[in-house]
């Protein structure tokens, strides 16, 4: 069987996964869900230097020391251009990707000239007021399509600020990533802040699945999540 690596977007750590992950494992499959540098679990190595870069090594990494191939590579929101890096430096050890509601970026581009303007300079704002011009406070989980108390509950208090530095270095590309096959999925319900990277993947001929559900699939709707990703696997 194959091996899934899950990676969680800005704010979060590898537990937000914790609902996904039983399905795949059920179904036969490796999975590894890391937490990317200076968030959650690993905000204690927090610093203005943690970049797009150190992300990108952060699943390299991971990759190399589990040995791991046939690898399916997935990232929610943020982790997009992670996805991307990661399929740039190691394509030989992946699959296939997907994209979660997330940037579909390109050399040169940065997370933060990815999104709508307006909601970018709501970025920018906090970034140089809350977030001492280095970090992205916590965004607000209603935004984001989170609405049961439940789910809100267990989310909030496990969010921590994301390094600003993510978002505005650029993506530098060798060209690998495009020979690792990839896939699209867009949370609808919500207000689809990434409807514009599904049309991206569209037009570069990627499938392009869509989930009646908020932003955070991962927890609002995983069995779904679940069910797609086992599809999209092929298994």
């Amino acid at each position: 069987m194959s091996t899934f690596v899950l990676v969680h977007g800005a704010w979060h750590g590898g537990w937000v996964w914790r609902r996904v992950v039983p399905s795949l494992l059920r179904a036969g499959h490796e999975v590894h869900a890391p937490t990317l540098t200076g968030v959650s679990d690993r905000a204690h190595l927090l610093h203005p230097s943690v970049g797009l870069s150190t992300h990108v090594q952060d699943v390299v990494a991971l990759i190399e020391a589990h040995d791991l191939h046939d690898v399916t590579l997935v990232g929610h929101s943020y982790a997009g251009q992670v996805v991307t890096g990661v399929a740039d430096r190691v394509p030989d050890r992946l699959a296939r990707r997907v994209y979660l509601d997330a940037f579909v970026g390109d050399d040169g581009e940065a997370a933060i000239d990815l999104l709508p303007e307006t909601v970018a300079g709501h970025y920018r704002e906090s970034v140089a007021g809350p977030g001492f011009g280095w970090l992205i406070p916590v965004r607000s989980l209603a935004v984001l399509g989170v609405t049961e108390e439940a789910d809100l509950e267990w989310l909030s208090p496990r969010l921590t600020p994301h390094p600003w530095l993510t978002y505005t270095e650029p993506l530098r590309l060798r060209d690998g990533s495009g020979q690792v096959p990839a896939a699209y999925v867009e949370c609808t319900d919500w207000m689809r802040v990434f409807q514009p990277h599904a049309e991206r993947a569209a037009a570069r001929g990627w499938p392009v699945h869509h989930l009646a559900t908020g932003h955070e699939a991962m927890v609002t709707a995983p069995k779904e999540l679940a069910e797609l990703l086992l599809a999209v696997n092929g298994s």
